[in-house]
């Protein structure tokens, strides 16, 4: 009898050491499981020629595409010493040319006839404006006795095409898949019965067949309908046994004083706040009143006062006799989060300090690079309960730092935080502190559901009175010279209005990054390295900027000349400041009217959103310029023309998820999601998330420990990766 491969045995068994090896290492797919669960990208039909039109977006990636033969020539150079075959091929919706070159021609010159129809695969380049494949390999779907085989595997069915690798064709995984196939039928079903009747579903082990191997399109869309739920349920009840676990947790409920610090803080604020503030600030303080920890995702536009919204919680416990700790990405975020509350709260940060006010407390600053004296002060004043709030950075997380009663723990940006940091924080209260994460990148409800499931989210998009809104231009440098020449030009008239601009740049330039960002820019095919920090400061103070103070700001500075270039900046001796993303969040300088972005379409969607909302934080309106040399037909230039169009950021985060690849987006968020989700989108399948939700909190609900459901606990472990697990446990 035919060996059927265990779902949980090592490849090595079933196809042998080289190709596992690279099926590993390339794809990351270790056991018969995960060979079943990397599904087709896409499916070719035999009769019928895949679209090369669509080639333009998959610049650099590896592609599997069905066509046809149209000519192919050996031309030669270096006076007939070199050889080049050039292919042509097309499908009807376009044409791609394909080079081979060297004493390699030969084989495909004879392989290739025209009128033959193969399988080509390789990683999609440019060549003097046009695409091509060099060196693809290819797999004749021909009937001559070689190709018989290949020919009659494929007749009369869909082709799966894979995602693949240099090293992994496409056609050759599909052989990899036929070996572990039989496998199937000892696949675990995680739904419930009666959820799976209920909604039609087929059963796994069917889905996982069709998937692979399609007797039409209808066998593709149950095949795709089930397995979308199964990612979308399982991952759901992870975060709903999460949430379920956390409401057993005891804390210490918050209640703010009447008359008490909150209240003076609100007495003395200069402004009203928003209707949305307002509505946030309640639930979380209703939060803070239960006897179990509050899990709370607060996320906002730039610039919608979510630190003012965070202060007042941090407030409340305060309060009521407890700490407050924030925890920052970076010491400049620290830094300015210190310093911007410390102002908001004048003599109510002074806390037993002379002139301070009787009801305040000490607000204190503890990061890595702190001199010894103040940061022994600073940890005295922790552990005794003297400061009620503390800003850090990492520092923070050490096991030198005790608190004296930590009740609330506000971590910013979250994305930037691993597990175990936001762990080992919270681990430092008596009882498990409440928990508020902020972040600036505006999710999608979808994205929240499937990344922050285990957190409840509370959204801020209504910007404070007085904030000025913000008109953002692309620059086409390469096409339009005299559009950045005009760019400088309003930056100075900025700076002679009396306000400030920032000039953002990928990269710093000090010598320590240039091998990896040069050798990076040969792999691109590009003309050059980005554009650097110091080298744009030398050319704006020589040349159009000649006369202004331009200072720079980046990651590698000492901390001290980090914080004395953001003070003078801050208080405006430095006109303009050129730097890297490390004024990406949190920094407000509200006289800060105009921002150059070099190199725009070098940042992600959501990334020169944050940037952007640096600027227009005052009265004045504020101007963004998005420079980029790339071709106005490219999708870099699609994306800053959407950036440009709209300062929606929930709009803005909803198209970055549509063009880039969502693991890049889910796993900026929350490493770990990223490899549980194969076949779910979260944005296209909102539908089966937001169902997927209530089924796993009904299940939970009835059976917390899924005593019997053993297919579902099983397929917990199999999915949820090791990372995500920790994620899990952790919260």
């Amino acid at each position: 009898m035919e060996h059927v491969p265990a779902l949980d045995e090592d490849l090595k068994k079933t196809l042998g050491p080289a190709t596992a090896k690279v099926l590993a290492e390339q794809l990351g797919l270790h056991t018969a499981l995960d060979l079943l669960h990397h599904y087709p990208r896409r499916y070719a039909e035999r009769g019928e020629l895949t679209s090369l039109a669509e080639l333009a977006d998959q610049i650099d990636e590896h592609v599997t595409v069905v066509a046809q033969v149209a000519d192919a020539r050996i031309l030669t150079f270096n006076g007939g010493r070199g050889k080049r075959l050039e292919v042509t091929i097309t499908d009807g919706s376009g044409r791609l040319q394909l080079v081979f070159f060297g004493a390699g021609v030969h084989k495909p010159h004879k392989d290739l006839l025209p009128g033959t129809r193969a399988m080509f695969a390789g990683k999609v380049g440019m060549f003097n404006r046009k695409l091509q494949l060099s060196h693809p390999a290819y797999e004749p779907l021909g009937t001559d006795a070689s190709d018989r085989d290949a020919a009659t595997a494929f007749a009369n069915q869909l082709i799966p095409i894979y995602p693949a690798c240099a090293k992994m064709e496409s056609w050759k995984i599909a052989k990899c898949v036929d070996a572990v196939l039989p496998s199937a039928q000892e696949a675990v079903d995680p739904l419930p019965p009666a959820l799976r009747e209920g909604r039609g579903l087929v059963p796994l082990t069917e889905a996982l067949l069709k998937i692979h191997r399609p007797a039409t399109k209808a066998d593709i869309e149950d095949a795709r309908q089930r397995l979308k739920w199964d990612e979308a349920f399982v991952l759901q009840v992870a975060l709903a046994r999460r949430r379920h676990a956390d409401a057993q947790l005891p804390a210490v409920p918050r209640r703010p004083t009447p008359g008490g610090l909150l209240d003076s803080f609100d007495a003395k604020l200069p402004f009203t706040l928003t209707d949305g503030q307002r509505t946030v600030s309640k639930e979380i303080f209703d939060d803070l009143t239960t006897s179990h920890p509050m899990h709370r995702l607060l996320q906002g536009e730039v610039g919608s006062g979510k630190t003012m919204v965070a202060l007042r919680a941090m407030l409340a416990v305060v309060d009521s006799g407890g700490q407050a700790a924030m925890l920052a990405p970076t010491e400049v975020l620290a830094q300015q989060h210190h310093r911007s509350i410390v102002e908001m709260m004048g003599e109510l940060a002074e806390g037993g300090m002379l002139g301070g006010s009787d009801q305040g407390t000490k607000v204190v600053l503890l990061t890595g690079s702190m001199g010894m004296p103040a940061r022994r002060q600073a940890l005295l004043d922790l552990v005794t309960g003297e400061a009620g709030i503390v800003i850090g950075t990492h520092a923070l997380i050490e096991d030198k730092v005790q608190f004296h009663d930590l009740g609330l723990v506000v971590v910013d940006e979250q994305h930037r935080f691993g597990v175990e940091q936001r762990d080992a924080l919270r681990s430092k209260g008596k009882q498990p502190p409440h928990l508020l994460v902020m972040t600036a990148t505006p999710i999608p409800r979808t994205v929240a559901m499937t990344v922050f499931g285990d957190l409840e989210t509370s959204v801020l998009d209504q910007l404070p009175a007085g904030r000025s809104p913000i008109a953002t231009h692309v620059v086409p440098a390469k096409d339009k010279p005299h559009f950045l020449t005009r760019a400088w030009e309003r930056v100075r008239e900025e700076v002679e209005k009396g306000h400030q601009a920032y000039v953002v740049c990928p990269r710093i330039g000090d010598g320590e990054d240039e091998p990896k960002k040069k050798k990076a820019a040969e792999e691109d095919g590009d003309k050059r390295p980005p554009l650097a920090v110091l080298e744009i400061a030398e050319q704006l103070t020589r040349g159009p900027l000649a006369g202004l103070s331009v200072e720079v700001l980046h990651g590698r500075m000492d901390p001290a000349d980090k914080d004395d270039v953001m003070r003078r900046f801050a208080a405006g001796e430095v006109k303009v400041l050129v730097a890297t993303t490390v004024i990406e969040v949190g920094v407000n300088v509200p006289n800060s009217t105009a921002m150059v972005i070099m190199d725009a379409d070098r940042f992600g969607v959501s990334q020169l959103h944050q940037l952007r909302g640096r600027v227009g934080r005052g009265s004045a309106p504020g101007l963004c310029l998005l420079v980029s040399e790339m071709h106005e037909a490219s999708p870099a230039r699609a994306r800053l023309a959407a950036v440009a169009a709209t300062l929606d950021g929930f709009e803005l985060s909803r198209i970055d998820l549509e063009q880039r690849r969502e693991g890049d987006v889910l796993g900026q968020a929350q490493s770990g999601v990223r490899s549980s989700l194969r076949m779910l989108a979260v944005i296209e399948d909102e539908e089966v998330i937001a169902q997927a939700r209530e089924e796993a909190t009904r299940v939970v609900a009835e059976d917390p420990g899924l005593e019997r459901l053993p297919g579902l606990r099983t397929a917990l472990d199999a999915l949820l990766d090791t990372e995500r697990e920790q994620y899990l446990e952790k919260g």
